[in-house]
């Protein structure tokens, strides 16, 4: 997909100086830190801005090898000390720590690390997880729980790997630890949902500042498929929202049919959970970044005497 970005395939027609093909100015994403570094390994060489609105990893603040990456949430870098300085605040000295095996947990936990021997807190532990670990290595990781002598976890990792862990912890009876928690999946509601045996209760953390992007609430819950023409996008989510469908077969007597006329406010679902709102506070702010750049530059008329369409580099 990034490539297919990159390469463009419609003619500009913004005027008729413009001949050459049209190109995307910049991109917005990716939310998970290991697919940021992908994609934008992938697009720096063309210069191309990658905007994420959630991929926090300190590794993406290293130019030499992301370039034209950008985000919208502060670095990893701060939210490791930040809470190295929470541990230590509470004077929790000996804890132990899981951290998701990609580049957020494992970068993220390094940076923890260091900070909290810096300020004389020490690790009994650190042990990697990932949701399509094996049965074997998360007994493993159960077991080094279990034999472990600190009470207090420090948890780098994703409400997706909560939505398995939390079963397998209360399985094996591991509760009365005290969670410490990122921005990942410290106010996460799925997490809240989940968590039926009281597993996380007590835990602190780091969140994104809660804010609102007036309108915005209003907007979600005022999205209509038959007012979207031409965006088959609204269509399948929709379908996936009220489990119905637009185009039934004949053999389908237990599909119900999409009306159009369904409301979201009735429901409750991920698409309109308003506790997400700072991470779409995000989005706004990139998408906006991106806007206000390109009406900049296109509504200029001193240095730019012709129209033309603006280069990634400049938009950058």
């Amino acid at each position: 997909m990034a490539m297919a970005l990159v390469n463009g395939n419609e003619n500009s027609t913004l005027d008729e100086q413009c001949t050459k093909p049209a190109q995307v100015q910049a991109i917005i994403g990716e939310t998970q830190s290991s697919v940021s570094m992908a994609i934008a390994k992938s697009v720096g060489p063309f210069s191309i801005p990658l905007i994420s609105p959630y991929s926090t990893c300190e590794c993406l603040s290293d130019k030499r090898k992301y370039p034209s990456f950008l985000r919208t949430i502060p670095s990893d870098y701060h939210q490791s000390r930040a809470l190295a300085e929470m541990v230590k605040q509470f004077g929790w000295t000996w804890v132990g720590a899981i951290r998701r095996d990609d580049d957020y947990g494992n970068n993220g936990m390094a940076a923890f690390t260091k900070a909290a021997e810096q300020l004389g807190v020490c690790l009994e532990y650190s042990l990697p997880f990932i949701r399509t670990y094996s049965q074997e290595k998360v007994l493993r990781i159960i077991q080094q729980i279990k034999i472990s002598t600190s009470r207090v976890i420090v948890a780098f990792v994703t409400h997706w790997d909560f939505e398995i862990l939390l079963d397998v912890f209360y399985e094996h009876n591991i509760t009365g630890y005290q969670w410490v928690g990122t921005e990942a999946w410290i106010t996460d509601s799925i997490i809240t949902r989940l968590d039926k045996h009281k597993i996380l209760q007590g835990a602190i953390g780091l969140a994104i500042p809660n804010t609102t992007v007036t309108g915005l609430k209003d907007f979600i819950l005022d999205i209509n498929p038959l007012q979207s023409a031409g965006s088959a996008i609204f269509t399948e989510l929709w379908e996936a929202l009220f489990n119905c469908k637009y185009t039934v077969q004949n053999d389908s007597e237990d599909t119900t049919v999409c009306t159009g006329k369904e409301k979201q406010s009735e429901m409750e679902s991920e698409f309109t959970d308003m506790t997400l709102m700072p991470i779409f506070c995000n989005v706004y702010k990139g998408v906006y970044a991106v806007a206000h750049t390109l009406h900049n530059l296109l509504g200029c008329m001193q240095t730019c005497p012709t129209k033309k369409q603006p280069d990634p580099l400049t938009v950058s």
